[in-house]
């Protein structure tokens, strides 16, 4: 019998503080370009930056959060998020712009940094991670059904800042002195405790896809409002209803993967989303009205929680320290970061259609990594309960229910262990090998 599942309420606001600036990304980057007199190139390097920075953090502090500790590193992240944010909201300097959003980018990245190595430990990954984006998809669809009807380039910002100060008292809940003795139990258990990252080429192929998969969806994302306004000839309002009423399809479509959970394994959701995602980005990329550019902002908004979110989990299967997890998010935060950079370029030089075709020709390549690594990799289930058995490996991996010891889950590959025969009529038990065809014929019942 399973223990009630505990809602990481924490961790989930802790992964809303850190993901909100992607979310917010295309009207953070038009409101940037009108309000400070850049140009699109210019006001796309900017949100560039801010999302390098992001990654940065996650590449330095990867392997920080259980000697710092989760609370200490959380605090800090939400300090220099709320501190940057704010700072370049107030100010109409561009060089001062341009640092406000460098340090809240790295506070950002803090923030999300710890509660991905947090997720990772916990039983459900699946289900925190999906949690996580449901908050953030709410959050950022209220700042898009907002902000067009305010003034002011710096309000997206302020929103932000706004979170991570909202967010600080939650963050008494953290562990203070490590990231968590049950990650660090679970990862000595399942012989990680030596520091080498398991899975190794697994997580450096899904590391390269998940860059290549986010650059491409951040770099129509980055310059959607463009489409909406300049191709599309709808006003900005409009476009804030599209994008908000697209987030809210979002939240359905998380939803959806969270009721779907492990029935349909990870390969399916990821690869088939993928290519769904594809479609919906050439379609949006080439809309010339508010027909198809709604439908294809509110499809694509759609499957890409539901992909995230799998992709996230498996992620964070790779290891139980959430290494991968943290490793992986901060790549995917440098083609985030290079995504309205390239999508800018590509626009420039040929279109919004013909960079819509580009991306989804890339993404279309992208999936058979990321759905190849799926596939190999068993990784913990993502609901307990669960017993997998992959070809080739001549144990299976069983999940622990609640409360189970993970250290007495075998680990894949390990040798299988021999076979106790035990006598229920008090017989001695026949040497294995001696088979003893007597006991063996005898009926049922005649013991």
């Amino acid at each position: 019998m399973y223990a009630p599942r505990t809602t990481p309420w924490p961790l989930v606001a802790l992964f809303t503080a850190g993901y909100l600036a992607p979310y917010l990304l295309p009207t953070t980057v038009g409101r940037l370009e009108r309000g400070l007199d850049l140009t699109p190139t210019q006001a796309g390097g900017v949100g560039s930056l801010l999302l390098l920075s992001s990654a940065t953090a996650g590449f330095l502090l990867a392997s920080q959060v259980e000697r710092t500790g989760a609370r200490t590193l959380a605090r800090l992240g939400l300090v220099l998020a709320a501190v940057g944010y704010g700072g370049a909201a107030l100010t109409t300097s561009v060089p001062a712009v341009v640092a406000g959003a460098v340090v809240g980018g790295f506070g950002s990245g803090t923030a999300t940094t710890v509660a991905a190595t947090r997720i990772a430990a916990e039983k459900d990954p699946h289900r925190a991670s999906t949690l996580g984006l449901l908050s953030v998809s709410a959050l950022a669809g209220a700042v898009y059904l907002t902000v067009p009807h305010l003034p002011g380039h710096g309000l997206t910002l302020a929103a932000i800042a706004l979170t991570a100060l909202a967010v600080w008292p939650l963050t008494s809940r953290l562990p203070g002195g490590t990231a968590g003795q049950a990650a660090a139990e679970s990862a000595e258990a399942d012989g990680f405790a030596t520091g080498r990252l398991p899975h190794r080429r697994s997580g450096m192929v899904l590391a390269g896809a998940m860059l290549l998969w986010s650059l491409a969806q951040n770099a129509l994302w980055g310059v959607s409002g463009r489409i909406g306004v300049g191709q599309a000839h709808l006003s900005e309002p409009t476009v804030g209803v599209v994008f908000a009423v697209a987030l809210g399809a979002g939240l359905l479509g998380v939803l959806a993967a969270g009721a779907l959970g492990s029935r349909l394994g990870r390969a399916l959701p990821i690869g088939g989303g993928t290519v769904v995602i594809a479609c919906c980005i050439a379609l949006s990329a080439s809309a010339t009205g508010l027909g198809s550019f709604a439908f294809g902002e509110i499809a694509w908004n759609t499957f890409y929680p539901v992909v995230l979110s799998y992709l996230i989990g498996l992620a964070a299967s790779l290891d139980p320290r959430g290494r991968w997890a943290v490793l992986v998010g901060s790549a995917s935060s440098l083609g985030t970061a290079a995504g309205p950079l390239t999508g800018s370029v590509l626009s420039a030089q040929a279109g919004f259609p013909v960079m819509g075709a580009v991306l989804a020709v890339g993404l279309l390549l992208v999936a058979v990594p990321m759905t190849g690594v799926a596939l190999h990799t068993g990784g913990r289930p993502l609901l307990p309960g669960a017993v997998r058995r992959r070809g080739g490996h001549p144990a299976a991996v069983v999940a622990a229910t609640t409360g189970t010891p993970s250290g007495v889950v075998p680990e894949v590959g390990a040798p299988e262990q021999p076979v106790v025969e035990i006598a229920l009529d008090g017989a001695a038990v026949p040497a294995r090998g001696a088979y003893d065809t007597a006991a063996a014929t005898r009926a049922p019942g005649g013991m």
